[in-house]
Parts: C-alpha cells; structure tokens; sequence
C-alpha cells in the first residue's frame, strides 16, 4: 500500500527536443515525484510517484501551466492514435481552460489529428500573423508617420502567446527557454525603434514552430503505420459455423477467426483450417508472400493472399506481435543516445550563456570602446535570436525517430538510440550457431544405400522406426521421407536402446537405427570411410540394420540458413568481422564456419562464451547475435545483443534489437542503418552549428541584423528536418 506508484499521461503538443525538456524540468521540481520519462514520439510521460507525497494531480496541473493537454493513460495503455473527442469537442474544451489560448498557439491541437500541415492550429497562426506583419507594411505606406505604431501594434499582437509560454515555463523552473530568448529580442528591437524587424522576427519564429510540428507529425507517422496495419474488426466463428463482425481487441485467446483472401490476420494465431500464402512484409520486412498451412503460425497484420484460413487466437490485441512491435519502437525513440544526451547537455549551458554574451555585447562596446549605443543594443538583440537552439536541440531525435521507424518498417526492430550507435560501430559481430547462423534443426543430407537397396526404401524403413521418436535426430528422417510423399509402414515391439539404436518390427524383419559405433563392427570399408567423411563435414551419420546387417546410412546436419554465406560476406564488405560462438563439438562448428567463411570458438559453455564476449570487448565494440532463448547472457554482455526470433516474446525482450525475420543478412541491414542515422545525425548536427558560427560573426560585426538572424534559425531547422525525413526513405544496398 506503501509502495511507490507508475503513472502515465498522454500530453499532446510536445514537437521537439525542447518540450521534452520544459515538461521534464517542471515535473522534477514537484514533491514525490521521481523518475520521469518523457516520450516526444509516443506523447508520454511516466512518472514515479511516492505514497502520500506525490499527487498525480500537481503533476498535471503543472504540464497543463505549460500549455499542453495532459490525459491520464490506463496501466500499460499506449497513448491512443487518434483524440478520443470530435474535433468540435476540442474546440469547447480549449475555449473553457484558462490554457486554452497558449496551448493552441503554441503545440499541437489534438483538433489538428489527421489534417494536412497548412491546416493545424500552429499554421493558422502562421497565416494569421503573416496578415497582421502584411497589414501593418500595408498602412505604413499608406500613413508614413504612423509606420512605427503600426508595427509596434503588430509586435505585441504577435507576441502575447509566445510572452505567455515564457512567463509560464520561468514558473516552472525554465527562465532560459527559447521563448525567453525570441521574446527578449522583440521586446527590445521594438523599444529601440526596430519594431518592423521585430515583428518579422516573432512571424519567423512561428514559422519555424510549425515546422517542428511538421517533423514531429512526419516522424510519428512512422509508429502510427504500424498502429494502422491492425485490422480494427474480425470476423468470429461461432459454435455453429457462422460468422460474427466484433472489434479486433475483443478477441480472446482460444477464439476462432476467419481470415478471407485480401484481409488482414487480426491476430496472432495458429492455422487450424485452410491453406494460403501470407504476406508478411508489413510485420517482418520479407517481401516474398510465405506458404501456411494447418498447425503454423500467422502474425497479425499480415495479409491473406488467396486462400480461406481458419485461425485460433494465441494472442490479440494489445498482446499481438504488430501492438508490441509498435510499443517497443515508440518507448525506443525515448532512448537516447549518447550523442542526443550530449547535444541536450549542451543546449542546456549554451542558452543562458548566449544570453550573457549578449549581455556583453550591448554593454562593453559603449561602456569601454566608445561605442554607439542603438548600434550595440540591436547587434546583441540580434547575437540572441542567433543563440537559439532549435535547430541544434531537434536535430538528434528527429534523426533517431526516422532511422527506428525506417528499420521498423524493414523488420529491423532497435530498442533505442543508444543500441543504434552501438550496432553501427560495431567491430565485431559474435554469433550463435544453433537456431541463428542455422535453422536450429537437422535435416538429411545424405543418403548412402547398400547394394541392391533404394533410397526410397531405405528412408521409409527408418521413417517406420522413428516414427514415434521426438529425437530431433528422427524428427529429420520422418520430415526427409514426408518430403518424398514416402507412408512410413507399421511396426511392432519398437525398442529403444538409449544413446545407442531404436529398433522395431517390419513385415517380420527387426529393423534398426543407431549410431555408427553401435553397429561398428558390422559396417563394410564403403560405409566406414563414408561416415568419417561426412562426420569430417559436421554431420551425423546413423546405421540402418537390418536383422543386423547394415542396409544403408543416412546422414544429417543442422544445414545453415540460405542467406548465412550471404549475411557474412556483406558484414565483411562493410569493414566488419565476425565469429561463430558454439557449444558444439569443434569439428561441426569448424564445419559450418569453414562453408560460411568465419572463424569459430567451439565447445563453449555459457560462461565460456561471456569470456569470449569480453575477450573480444577489449579490441572494440561487440554485437552479439543469438536465439534469444539461450543466449541471453552474452545478448546482455555484448555492446549490444541482437536477437533473432521471428516475433517470439523472448526475441522482442532479450536484446538490444531484434529481427522480426530470421535473416542472417538483417545483420549487415542493421549495421548499414545504423551508419545510414549516425551519419544523419552528424549532418544535422554540422548544419545546425556551422550556420551559428557564420551567422554569430555577421551578427557582431553588424552584415546582418535581427530577421536575418531569426530567419538562419528557421532555415536551419529547415534544413535539419529536411535531411532527418529522408530516412524514412531507407533502404538497404542492393547485394
């Protein structure tokens, strides 16, 4: 009853880096409230709050003083795609709170939901201000005289709800916001007589918060596609084999769907009825439709192509693969990287120290060089509209939250910033063999009958033994000769001889499987060399008797997967090395290494392979890349773990990242993504800096003055977004 309580909102309005910032900071200043996480792209915050200390009420009434509309969530509720309410009942609500004004000049409007840019709340104000600035150039033609009136009119028109936010974030503990900034420049250009700069300064600024708004809308987008592959209904059987229209999150496991050509799989599910290829690209990224049939499994948000499919729900609604995939990538694009913590670090010292050089520079010119008092006044008015760090504060998580929601469209599933930087600089990837580099199961590769003996019949005979064996050894014989359309034939007084042979009767004859040195001492010099070759390969190698003389051997090997050879070239074309980590025998493991061009570590017990692990830490950055089953101790040692699971629980859980499709060459996807939003990242970053740097010489030395320097803002953060988007356009090199 004591215990401290997990709280969460949907605040609706934060659109950069900055927000984040504003609603973090007035939150940690309340009593009993601790450990905050603010989500841009989710529009969360989640906090702690102590027993009888911290009230959920203070905390939305503080983030509400902000400006923003704060709705509590439910106990793992994600934060709804679309506003609960009309767009007219927005409207009512916003005239009736004393917020109401601030909030819809200054973030986004849930009433803006679904409309085009050039028609939100931030847009409009855009228009509206442009009208005010065009009216007051207009009259100050018209009346010469009254020109500064005008524009001073139009100043303050503009400024009010700007004014208001920053009055509102000094209160909650953020005196130096970017408003402060962009309102102490206008303030000041007007009492100095500058008051048609001024109000193109206060024009540009919103110009510049509506594109901010554009970005974050754009990079939400890429979450919300997820969200939308859900189908919002199902059609549920009933006991009597008719069909019921019911809402996709009222399913329950156990319950049976239809699934007819062209629909969407509203669940996760198994397939009890029914035969058809399912398109599963917009969950895993695999762009080849894949056959299903009874007994498989299907992820919700695929796509029927042709045939009709009863399905049994495993899992719906929020529990589905689709609704934790997009809650995974929503609580990534909260992770930050290191260089995002630094860059907010950064912005964090640059703004009040940008106000004390301005300070500076209005005071020590004309104090102690002689110098003009108008002329230093603008230039350092002008030097704070330049320190504005827009540009640079959105120019990281703009970047991450399209490089997350490209890969997520790919099925390249990444739990944050951080794991992204360190996939990319990875300089070794360590790789698992059972289940990763290979399918995780044998299959016959070999078949060598005696003289006079068919293949055909040799496998169905072993088929007929094994046929009631779960061994994963006989498990490969019953598919090799269901592959073949061979019936394995009854049998009688079955016998096992464990570790050693299974036996039973066939029309009379005792036939037997065992291993090779059970039946040792009967096998001819061709049966003996074959085994020691193919043993030599990594394979296994069974005996079939028959009333004790050897008929035939069949030979087996967790085969690798088809794109392993592929997945490993592309990693060495990218600069990067790999090794296989295995507990198997080191001859297998050299086996399958040596066909795939890698080096291998083998006979390796968990704690063996942690040491490798940090063996391979001390030379550089390591991914590990395992099952997510059994690997999780070296997924967590690693730099960072990857898991490949096909949209397992343990997969999307157990790593750092995840691919929702078991492709070995997803690896090299990632590392080239990674490269593809790091460099993002360092552009952004480059523009953003360089144009202040260019712009803070032209400032003081007077070349350009205050709608210039407002507008180098803009255009950075332009230029930023611009360049953050076409991530979204990702895609991996062609091979």
């Amino acid at each position: 009853m004591n215990a401290v309580s997990r709280t969460s909102w949907r605040v609706e309005g934060m659109d950069c880096a900055s927000c984040v910032a504003k609603v973090t900071k007035a939150v940690e200043r309340l009593p009993g409230v601790s450990d905050i996480e603010v989500n841009l792209m989710g529009e969360r915050l989640t906090v702690s709050l102590a027993p009888r200390e911290g009230d959920a009420e203070a905390v939305r009434r503080q983030v509400e003083a902000l400006g923003y509309k704060i709705t509590p969530l439910a106990s793992g509720q994600m934060a709804p795609s679309q506003p609960p309410q009309s767009h007219g009942q927005h409207d009512h609500d916003h005239a009736g709170h004393a917020h109401g004004a601030l909030h819809a000049h200054s973030h986004d409007r849930p009433a803006d939901k679904g409309r085009s840019w050039y028609a939100t709340s931030k847009a409009r104000l855009v228009w509206a201000l442009g009208a005010v600035v065009a009216a007051a150039w207009i009259a100050a033609h018209l009346l010469p005289t009254a020109s500064y009136a005008l524009y001073l009119t139009a100043t303050l028109i503009a400024i009010l709800p700007f004014g208001r936010r920053a009055v509102a974030l000094a209160r909650a503990g953020s005196p130096f916001s970017i408003e402060t900034l962009m309102v102490t420049a206008a303030l000041g250009a007007a009492i100095i007589g500058a008051a048609e700069e001024a109000a193109l300064v206060v024009l540009l600024f919103a110009v510049g918060e509506m594109l901010e708004g554009v970005a974050a809308g754009r990079a939400r987008a890429g979450i919300q596609a997820l969200v939308d592959l859900m189908p919002k209904n199902a059609l549920r059987l009933r006991a009597n084999g008719e069909t019921e229209t019911v809402p996709a999150d009222r399913l329950s496991v156990g319950d049976r769907v239809l699934v007819r050509p062209g629909d969407r799989v509203p669940c996760d599910g198994a397939i009890r009825e029914g035969n058809s290829s399912l398109d599963e690209s917009p969950v895993t990224g695999e762009s080849v439709p894949v056959s299903r049939g009874p007994g498989e499994p299907v992820v919700a948000g695929s796509i029927n192509t042709d045939g009709v499919l009863q399905v049994e729900v495993t899992a719906a609604g929020a529990d589905s693969t689709l609704s934790r995939i997009a809650r995974l990538v929503e609580q990534a694009t909260a992770s930050r990287g290191r260089t995002q913590r630094f860059i907010e670090r950064f912005s964090n010292v640059w703004t009040p120290g940008a106000m004390a050089i301005s300070a500076l520079v209005i005071v020590v010119p004309p104090l102690f060089l002689g110098g003009e008092w108008g002329t230093w006044v603008y230039r350092g008015l002008a030097l704070l509209l330049v320190a504005c760090p827009c540009a640079l504060v959105i120019s990281v998580p703009a970047s991450m939250a399209s490089g997350l929601s490209a890969g997520a469209r790919r099925g390249l599933l990444v739990k944050g910033g951080s794991a992204l930087e360190a996939i990319g600089g990875a300089h070794t990837i360590a790789f698992d063999k059972t289940g990763t580099l290979t399918a995780g199961h044998p299959r016959v590769t070999d078949i060598l009958p005696a003289d006079g003996q068919r293949e055909e019949e040799l496998l169905r005979l072993a088929a007929g033994v094994e046929a009631s064996s779960s061994h994963p050894l006989a498990r490969a014989i019953l598919r090799a000769a269901e592959a073949r359309a061979l019936t394995p034939p009854p049998t009688s007084e079955a016998v096992a001889i464990p570790g050693k042979a299974v036996s039973a009767r066939i029309g009379g004859a005792l036939v037997a499987v065992g291993s090779p040195s059970w039946a040792a001492g009967e096998l001819s010099s061709e049966f003996a060399g074959a085994v020691t070759r193919w043993e030599a390969e990594g394979k296994t190698a069974v005996v079939v008797t028959r009333e004790g003389a050897p008929i035939g051997i069949i030979a087996m090997r967790d085969e690798p997967r088809p794109d392993a050879a592929e997945g490993i070239a592309a990693l060495k074309q990218l600069g990067v090395g790999a090794v296989m980590l295995t507990g198997d025998n080191p001859r297998t493991g050299a086996a399958i290494a040596n066909s795939l061009g890698l080096e291998v570590k083998a006979s390796l017990l968990p704690d063996d392979k942690l040491r490798e692990i940090g063996a391979l830490k001390a030379r550089g950055p390591v991914v590990m890349v395992g099952d997510g089953i059994n690997d999780a101790p070296a997924l967590a040692a690693a730099t960072a773990g990857v898991a490949m699971g096909g949209g397992t629980d343990v997969a999307l859980e157990a790593a750092d990242a995840a691919l929702m499709k078991d492709r070995v060459t997803g690896i090299a996807e990632l590392v080239e993504l990674s490269r593809a939003t790091l460099a993002n990242v360092k552009a952004n970053v480059t523009i953003a800096v360089g144009l202040k740097l260019a712009f803070l010489l032209t400032t003081v030395t007077g070349t350009t003055g205050l709608w210039v320097a407002i507008l180098a803002d803009t255009g950075a953060t332009v230029l930023v977004t611009l360049n953050a988007l076409r991530l979204l356009a990702w895609k991996p090199k062609h091979r």
